[in-house]
């Protein structure tokens, strides 16, 4: 019961933080500025692939987040995705 509480913690802890990180990257993707949106897709895309190498989320999951983001930042900033 105790590494299960302590596994219930993290991976809580873990789960907020990837739910931080998409938050971050819709509202920088919303924005004005290419290059710093650009950066937080690709700092959340990393983080979804973390967490689901980690069973955090399923994989299937992780993907679809990720082609949703992209599909946002490629329609809120088309300079930013041509790069």
């Amino acid at each position: 019961m105790r590494k299960a509480a302590v596994r219930r913690e993290r991976n809580r802890s873990d789960r907020s933080a990837l739910r931080t990180v998409l938050k971050k990257a819709r509202l920088a993707a919303d924005g004005t500025d290419a290059a710093a949106a650009t950066e937080a897709v690709r700092l959340a895309s990393k983080k979804l692939d973390q967490s689901a190498a980690k069973h955090l989320i399923h994989k299937n999951a992780a993907a679809r987040l990720k082609s949703r983001l992209a599909r946002l930042l490629k329609k809120k900033t088309p300079a930013a995705a041509a790069k």
